[in-house]
């Protein structure tokens, strides 16, 4: 009776209370029923009417210590009882309570009572296990037709309780202790499958508690032991006669003595002792056609008939936590792909940032270069087109300058126009080598001649700032000789050199060393100039990066000098070092391999490096753009060839066949150039030994130039065009020319 005046009371005149002592009592003296008849005396009764819900107990006494207990919340069983008593009707009140306040309500209700039974139950169970152990529960069974405690409506309340979270840990350990509580027992665990899975169809499954342990357990007192974490001793199973089976057809086993039911297990029986187990009753968890785990009853101090309504509460809530499992999968899985989604998302609005800041970098980049290499460009141009039209401006007086100051003013010209040919150069070549169109020359020469060459090209800058330029040259001359692209080695330690120089103060040193270390030529640079932070080096060999934006214009630096350096030299499959102290100089270091001779198809005198003059060999001139074909005629007339000019391609077989020259050279698109090369070396009126044909071109890739070269052309000069190399690869030519069969240049191209 106090429960139910801790319900009814709060509500005030919201409540009605209603016993079989006295027929109405209303708390705040306002609703009344009908007067009632006697009521039976073997039966109590006690019914509560609110504005959250109704509710009505009924007991009935079958012995001094076993009593039938029904819960009801069904408005129709509740109206049916009071009629047949003669009680009236139920009280009507404003119903405005929300779904979730009714369930509260009943929660409420069902709990306490049930905790109220289970106490008086429990004390009436341990007098009698004094004497003789029962063999029945101590509720006795509900009626024909009834459920035991409204069991629909305590499935009900449980599975809500679950189903509140989506975190398996929560509904599991939630489950275990609700259930528990409505099944009065002394001890629910939960054993969970943690490497083998039975499947509902596999015929020759393994043991079913191979590979588990008990995960959750609620127990109804302190002096229970602990199950947590507990591996059964799977031998102890085998004698069990078709064990697994009942629970993969979905069986709820219930076992009311384990000590009868297992005596022929002496390993099994002593387990369940062990750990106080005396009466079982087991539902399996089945997830997606497997065996996840079981839910088991334990009865620890006596046996226990189980009721029939308390197999199907515990299957059915074994089936809606296989449900609820399934769910907390299925969320747990979609939580992970959202977070992986979310990661995706990070990473690529990572990489959508690094893109960003890359191309405002190369943004920044690209107007630093545009800006230097503006300087760069201005200065020998104005140095060009002042002094050329300081000579043009004497012509057109009429007055003559002396001869000296012509020849000085031409010398600056000239000066400058090989400056702004090399800035070209060297950007045209930097982007054929990064786009894998560059190609190299193989042959054998001197490095001591090469180390000479470079030193003596750079001796004037050197003078100019009162530099000492001095090279270490420390291996012997049967050693001197090596083979790789010795133009491209040049450059490479031209690049170095000048470097070096520009950033050494008036007064400095800078030093060249070459030696070899087994199949590599070593080049070294070692100045004593203003020198490097550490921490810029990974910057030192970006193209047009500037390592201080004042350097650019204190020492008049591109930026692409380096970088071209270190492609050139991986052209060679080699590698740059670098060593700096900031205020004290740099040393910059260069391993190239000895490469393969087998590329080497023509051998050349290491000593004749002059150019000789070619004499009475005719050139035909392939070429559209008026100012190339006048500087290509003008050239080679001075070196004393006979040139003949063709604006275009119409007719010039027929005119070569005519002319019969020694060289071609066309300057047109690769297609136009293999169809002129193919009909020049199948004409019959050709010898086709004693004529060359040679393409100009900006650019040239290894794969096109091994199409071209398979359609008669025989070699290739780029453009823009330098004099001394245009001459040199003419005057090789025709130096050949009378030979029977001419040995064409080694080339040798890396991959695309």
């Amino acid at each position: 009776m106090t429960l139910w005046y801790q319900l009814a009371e709060p509500m005030g005149n919201r409540a009605v209370l209603l016993t079989n002592d006295h027929l109405q009592a209303d708390l705040n003296q306002t609703d009344s029923l009908q007067s009632a008849q006697q009521v039976r005396p073997l039966e109590q009764f006690c019914g509560l009417f609110t504005a959250y819900g109704n509710a009505l107990i009924q007991a009935q006494d079958f012995s001094a210590t076993h009593c039938q207990v029904l819960l009801t919340f069904a408005d129709e069983a509740i109206a049916d009882f009071l009629a047949q008593r003669n009680l009236g009707t139920i009280p009507k009140f404003d119903y405005r309570a929300t779904p979730k306040k009714r369930t509260e309500f009943q929660n409420h209700l069902t709990i306490g009572l049930l905790t109220i039974l289970s106490a008086e139950s429990q004390d009436v169970a341990e007098k009698e296990n004094k004497s003789n152990p029962p063999l029945v529960s101590s509720l006795s069974p509900p009626e024909s037709g009834q459920l035991f405690f409204s069991q629909d409506q305590l499935l009900s309340q449980v599975i809500a309780q679950i189903r509140q979270s989506l975190d398996l840990s929560v509904i599991l350990e939630t489950a275990v202790t609700e259930v528990r509580k409505c099944l009065q027992v002394d001890r629910l665990v939960i054993y969970q499958f943690t490497e083998t899975q039975l499947s509902l169809t596999n015929e020759h499954s393994l043991p079913l508690l191979a590979g588990g342990k008990i995960t959750y357990e609620a127990k109804n007192s302190a002096d229970i032991s602990s199950t947590l974490s507990l591996m059964t001793e799977n031998d102890c199973f085998y004698e069990v006669l078709n064990y697994q089976q009942k629970y993969l057809d979905g069986q709820v086993v219930a076992i009311p003595d384990v000590e009868t039911a297992y005596s022929s297990s002496y390993c099994l029986t002593n387990l369940l002792k062990k750990y106080q187990v005396r009466a079982t009753l087991t539902a399996p968890i089945i997830v997606n056609g497997y065996l996840w785990g079981l839910l088991i009853a334990h009865q620890c101090h006596y046996p226990r008939a189980w009721l029939e309504q308390e197999k199907n509460f515990l299957g059915q809530i074994g089936e809606h936590l296989a449900i609820a499992i399934k769910q907390a999968q299925l969320y747990a899985e979609v939580q992970h792909q959202k977070q992986n989604f979310e990661n995706r998302v990070i990473e690529r609005t990572q990489e959508l940032r690094d893109t960003l800041l890359a191309a405002q970098a190369a943004s920044h980049l690209k107007s630093e270069f545009l800006d230097n290499i503006s300087h760069e460009l201005r200065t020998p141009l104005t140095c060009v087109i002042g002094l050329s039209g300081t000579l043009l401006h004497w012509f057109n007086q009429g007055t003559s300058l002396p001869v000296d100051k012509q020849q000085h003013y031409l010398k600056m010209i000239q000066d400058s126009g090989k400056k702004l040919m090399d800035l070209i150069n060297d950007i045209i070549e930097l982007s054929q080598i990064e786009s894998g169109k560059s190609a190299l020359n193989f042959d054998i020469f001197s490095l001591m001649s090469l180390a000479q060459a470079a030193l003596y090209r750079l001796e004037n800058l050197a003078k100019a700032k009162n530099i000492q330029l001095k090279l270490d040259f420390q291996i012997h001359a049967e050693q001197d000789a090596f083979c790789a692209d010795p133009d491209r080695i040049q450059q490479i330690l031209t690049h170095l050199l000048s470097n070096a120089i520009k950033f050494t103060p008036d007064g400095g040193r800078v030093t060249l060393r070459i030696w070899k270390e087994k199949k590599q030529a070593v080049f070294q640079v070692e100045d004593t100039g203003i020198g490097i932070d550490r921490h810029q080096f990974p910057y030192l060999f970006e193209a047009f990066k500037q390592l201080h934006e004042n350097r650019q214009r204190t020492y008049e630096s591109t930026g692409i000098g380096l970088a071209l350096t270190k492609q050139l030299v991986e052209l060679h499959s080699g590698t740059v070092e670098v060593e700096s102290t900031k205020g004290k100089g740099s040393v910059f270091t260069i391993f190239i391999p000895y490469q393969n001779q087998s590329y080497i198809k023509r051998p050349k005198d290491l000593r004749s490096q002059e150019l000789a003059p070619a004499m009475n060999v005719s050139v035909v001139v392939i070429e559209q753009d008026e100012e190339i074909a006048t500087l290509i005629c003008e050239l080679l007339t001075v070196a004393n060839y006979q040139v003949i000019w063709l604006i275009d391609t119409n007719n010039a077989v027929k005119q070569i066949e005519l002319l019969q020259p020694g060289i071609v050279l066309i300057d047109q698109d690769f297609q136009e150039v293999a169809k002129i090369s193919r009909l020049l070396k199948a004409s019959h009126q050709i010898n086709v030994n004693s004529l060359k044909v040679i393409l100009l071109s900006e650019n040239i890739s290894s794969s096109e130039w091994k199409e071209l070269s398979q359609s008669g052309i025989d070699d290739y000069i780029l453009k823009p065009l330098q004099p001394d190399l245009l001459l040199q690869r003419l005057n090789n030519i025709s130096r050949n020319s009378s030979s029977k069969k001419m040995e064409t240049n080694a080339q040798f191209f890396l991959p695309e």
